[in-house]
């Protein structure tokens, strides 16, 4: 029989498994994950909502359409966590601010409708930045998120409850968000893997918004072969959402093991010219070189474009953020949490004609990556350019700068929701203080299988996704 502890780490795959083979029922699943979530909730505060009652009901329930032989898919019996801002019938989504505290959605987004067909079981709904808008991690009306390495730091942001339940086996996965790195960041302060599949092949309905044409649903898990799991389980068309993509959905499990020798992976230059911490510059040419060795050629590239997608992306999020919530400012901005409000309020200042002026540039952008990816296949990164911080803090000095947090750890991320495409974190090396590293890999638009199968062939070659937090 398996022990408690060995659950909580093992991969969606290994768990489904179990269950199909019956060596494992749903029910002690289910169990093992909320006992973990009740030790650990008062270190880390990872959820908003905690569903014990409906878990076990859920679980009682998956149990026996298994002993009866109705096996819905490999999710069965699996339990995760949904960052707390895709709608569930009956279910309070809050946003992060307690200003939506009472709000109960009457129908399902479409991620969590296909993981209730799929058989999952929903733990409850994940702590974030109030309003998905910010990438520490902070939430002074439901607690800040603790990073599960180090309690006193952030986890990065906006899905840092998503971050810390995974990275802590409070969870075997996750549904996070992303519009300037939102999965992507915690990912990575979090020593997990974020992907942030291309911009529509992804359903946002049900999904309140931050800025609709840059935000990105994807999952948050402890292996690359459990994002691919989930991805066939939730990816499709749907016509609920007018920005969902119709374009066929391949096999991602499959996709994992396709040849990766001859692939280019390029680096781009004016991206090695930003600050960055030396131990995660150390630990991305160590993870460069790995790749190499695998069968894959690096090389340096130049995408003069790159400096200019900051400025852009931020006029973009900021306009649309602020006419979303438009209303919300206007009846009740005093209650909205203070960095977020002031964030929302500078977006008013925003013209029709600066909007349209960066949209235009977002579309010489797009066109610019798309001609940077004739050259090469994948564009390789890291994922955050410093180790977590303490939460609290507002600048940081690296390479001799004071710097801003927010454009800081969003400075690899946030180019890739501008142009929607597919990116993803993975485990790349530790600080001597013991702090994770991240990698990121990103692809062609709907080429998720190319940037899937790197990354899985770089994870299974090394040993950084094993090691555990000191709880």
């Amino acid at each position: 029989m398996m022990s408690l502890e060995e659950i909580y780490f093992q991969c969606i795959s290994e768990i489904s498994n179990l269950i199909q083979k019956r060596e494992v029922s749903p029910v002690e699943v289910v169990e093992a994950y909320l006992s973990r979530i009740e030790s650990l909730e008062p270190k880390l505060n990872s959820f908003i909502t905690i569903l014990y009652d409906q878990a076990r009901e859920e679980a009682k329930k998956a149990e026996k359409e298994i002993q009866m032989g109705n096996y819905f898919s490999p999710l069965h019996g699996i339990p995760y966590g949904l960052k707390d801002i895709f709608y569930v019938k009956g279910i309070k989504n809050t946003a992060g601010s307690k200003i939506f505290d009472h709000f109960i959605p009457n129908f399902d987004s479409t991620i969590a409708f296909r993981l209730k067909k799929a058989g999952a079981i929903l733990l409850g709904k994940l702590n974030l930045h109030p309003f998905a808008y910010g990438v520490t991690g902070e939430n002074e009306e439901y607690g800040n998120m603790h990073n599960p390495w180090d309690t006193k730091l952030i986890t990065g942001g906006s899905s840092g409850g998503s971050g810390a339940a995974v990275a802590s086996g409070q969870s075997p996965f996750a549904i996070g968000s992303d519009t300037g790195g939102s999965i992507r960041i915690p990912s990575a302060l979090c020593g997990i893997v974020g992907f942030k599949p291309t911009y529509g092949r992804l359903s946002r309905y049900g999904m309140t918004a931050l800025a609709w044409s840059q935000d990105h649903p994807g999952p948050m898990t402890r292996t690359v072969k459990d994002c691919a799991f989930i991805m066939n389980s939730i990816s499709g068309y749907d016509p609920n959402d007018p920005t969902s993509s119709k374009i066929e959905n391949p096999d991602y499990l499959k996709a994992l093991s396709s040849e990766i020798r001859g692939l280019r992976i390029g680096v781009i230059k004016e991206i090695s010219e930003a600050p960055i911490e030396s131990e995660v510059k150390e630990s991305f040419i160590k993870a460069l070189d790995h790749l190499t060795k695998l069968g894959t050629i690096v090389e340096e590239i130049s995408w003069p474009i790159y400096r200019y997608s900051m400025p852009i992306a931020s006029i973009i999020q900021m306009a649309e953020a602020t006419s979303y919530h438009r209303e919300l400012i206007i009846k009740n901005g005093a209650k909205i949490y203070a960095p977020v409000r002031l964030r929302l309020e500078a977006g008013i200042f925003i013209t029709a004609s600066d909007y349209i002026s960066a949209q235009r540039a977002r579309t010489l952008f797009f066109h610019e990556s798309m001609e940077l990816f004739k050259k090469i296949d994948l564009i390789a990164t890291p994922t955050v350019p410093v180790t977590a911080f303490p939460i609290g803090k507002n600048s940081l000095c690296v390479s001799d700068q004071k710097i801003n947090v927010v454009s800081l750890l969003a400075q690899y991320t946030r180019p890739f929701n501008l142009n929607g495409f597919p990116a993803i974190s993975i485990p790349c090396g530790f600080s001597k203080e013991d702090l994770p590293i991240g990698l990121q890999l990103v692809g062609r638009p709907f080429d998720e299988s190319t940037v899937l199968c790197v990354a899985h062939a770089y994870e299974q070659s090394t040993e950084w996704h094993l090691r555990r937090p000191p709880l």
